[in-house]
C-alpha cells in the first residue's frame, strides 16, 4: 500500500528525544520547548509564538486569547476541516459560513463582506491544503470593519503570500504538527501573534491560569494545553530539515502535474503571488460521480487516497440550510493523493498510470 502520508524522520529526532530521556525532562518543561518556539517564530517571521499540545486546541486557545465568546460571530469558510468550526462553537461563539473560490479553494472575500453583521467579531482565514488565502483583501476587510483576523495555518507551514509566511498577517494564527503535517511532533501545535500581550494571554490560558508571581495560585478558568519537551524536541529536528521536505513536496507536485496532464481533472496549482507548500497533492475531478469508483480502483491497486473535506454546513451539528455551490462542488470532486516526502518518481508515475487507466 502506498499511503497518503507518513512522517519523514531523517534528522536529529532520535538524538534530541534521547537528550530529553537522559535529562528526565519529558513533560512540559525543558530546553526544547523554548528552542522550538524560538526557531519556529524565526522561520515563519512571527513576532511571538507559544507551543501547544495539538492543532485543534491551538485554534481554541487563539479564540480565547483574543476574547471571542458568547454573542460573537466568527466568519469562517464552510470548506474546512471541522476543527476550525468546532472550536468557534466551543468558545461559545457562532460560526458564520462563507463560500470558497473555485480556482484556489480558499475563502471568498466577497462573501465575507456580505456576511458581516453587528455581531461579527472576527474573520477566520483557513489556508487549505497548502495554498494561501487572498490576504490583501481579508486584511482590508478587517481594517474597514474593525474586526479581528485569525489565520488557521494547520495545513500551510511553508506557504507564502507575496513573500510573507501565512500566519503573520492576522492578529493571531495557529499551526498543526499532527503526524500527517509537513513538519510533525506526533501531536502538537503552535499559536503565533503580532502583539506580546496577546501571546502572554495565550500562555496564561494554556498553563492552567497559574500566577507568574505566586506558586499554585490560579486566577482564571484555563486549560492544560502545553506541549511536552519530547514533542518539542521532535519539532525542532523537523524544523531543521524543513527546507528539504518542502522542496521534495514541490517536486512531487510537479511530477503529478506532468503525469496527469490532459486528463479530465485539475491539479491544485500554485497561484500568482503565492508559494504553495503542497501539504497534500490534490486533484479536482471534472465529474463528481467518478470519485467513489476512482478511489476504489486506486485502493485495489494499493494506493491510499482521501476525499476533500465535506463542507461544515453539511455536518449534522452545523446545518444551516444555506447553499454553498462552490464549496459543495469542491468537496464532492476533490481527491488527495499520496504526497509524503519519501515518495519516489516511479511511485508517482504508477499512481498517475492507474488514474489514467481509470479515466481513459
Amino acid at each position: 500500500m502506498i499511503p497518503v502520508y507518513q512522517p519523514h524522520f531523517t534528522g536529529r529526532e532520535k538524538e534530541y528525544v534521547n537528550q530529553c530521556l537522559d535529562s528526565s525532562w519529558i513533560s512540559s518543561k525543558g530546553e526544547f520547548i523554548a528552542r522550538f518556539e524560538n526557531g519556529f517564530a524565526e522561520y515563519t517571521g512571527a513576532a511571538h509564538a507559544t507551543s501547544v499540545c495539538n492543532g485543534t486546541v491551538a485554534i481554541h486557545l487563539a479564540l480565547e486569547a483574543i476574547g471571542v465568546g458568547p454573542g460573537d460571530e466568527v466568519i469562517v469558510p464552510t470548506l474546512t476541516y471541522i476543527a476550525s468550526v468546532n472550536t468557534i462553537l466551543q468558545a461559545g461563539a457562532k460560526p458564520v459560513f462563507v463560500e470558497s473560490l473555485e480556482e484556489t479553494w480558499q475563502v471568498d472575500p466577497a462573501d465575507v463582506r456580505r456576511k458581516i453583521t453587528p455581531r461579527t467579531k472576527a474573520v477566520m482565514a483557513v489556508h487549505l491544503y497548502g495554498q494561501a488565502c487572498g490576504m490583501d483583501e481579508l486584511v482590508q476587510i478587517c481594517r474597514e470593519h474593525e474586526l479581528l483576523l485569525i489565520e488557521d495555518c494547520a495545513e500551510a507551514f511553508g506557504t507564502l503570500y507575496k513573500g510573507q509566511h501565512v500566519g503573520t498577517f492576522g492578529d493571531i494564527a495557529t499551526f498543526s504538527f499532527f503526524g500527517n503535517k509537513t513538519i510533525t511532533t506526533g501531536e502538537g501545535g503552535m499559536v503565533v501573534a503580532k502583539e506580546k500581550a496577546t501571546i502572554e494571554r495565550a500562555f496564561h490560558l494554556k498553563n492552567q491560569g497559574v500566577s507568574q508571581t505566586q506558586e499554585y495560585w490560579h486566577d482564571s478558568v484555563a486549560y492544560n494545553y502545553r506541549m511536552t519537551n519530547i514533542c518539542a524536541a521532535i519539532g525542532l529536528a523537523q524544523l531543521e530539515n524543513a527546507d528539504v521536505v518542502l522542496a521534495k513536496k514541490r517536486q512531487i507536485a510537479d511530477w503529478y502535474r506532468t503525469g496527469l496532464a490532459g486528463l479530465p481533472l485539475k491539479t491544485h496549482d500554485e497561484q500568482p503571488d503565492t508559494v504553495h507548500s503542497f501539504w497534500m497533492c490534490s486533484i479536482l475531478l471534472n465529474n463528481a460521480d467518478s470519485r467513489p469508483a476512482l478511489r476504489e480502483h486506486l485502493k485495489k491497486a494499493g494506493i491510499e487516497t482521501r476525499p476533500l473535506f465535506y463542507p461544515a454546513h453539511s455536518m449534522p451539528h452545523c446545518v444551516t440550510g444555506e447553499s454553498f455551490p462552490v464549496a459543495d462542488s469542491l468537496g464532492a470532486r476533490g481527491v488527495n493523493l499520496p504526497s509524503y516526502p519519501d515518495l519516489t518518481e516511479n511511485q508517482v508515475s504508477e499512481i498517475c498510470a492507474e488514474i489514467k487507466k481509470f479515466l481513459s
